[in-house]
């Protein structure tokens, strides 16, 4: 009986470390997934940047309308 709480407890935090572990790569993924978007935004901003500040300034007129 006390070997099996021992083992179910044991089970459990064996349970609990490996989807802690899960979690935190699943994080370090949609970290590393937004330095990629952040890098290729800022490419895109420098190679075209009338365009990006024209599409920026029509986005904030769009939210501005919306949020009045």
């Amino acid at each position: 009986m006390m070997d099996e709480n021992i083992i179910n407890d044991l089970n459990n935090e064996l349970e609990s470390v490996i989807e802690e572990g899960h979690s935190m790569l699943r994080d370090a993924e949609l970290e590393e997934k937004f330095q990629e978007i952040k890098t290729e935004a800022e490419l895109l901003i420098r190679k075209y940047p009338i365009s990006s500040v024209a599409l920026g300034a029509a986005v904030g007129f769009l939210i501005g309308k919306i949020f009045r």
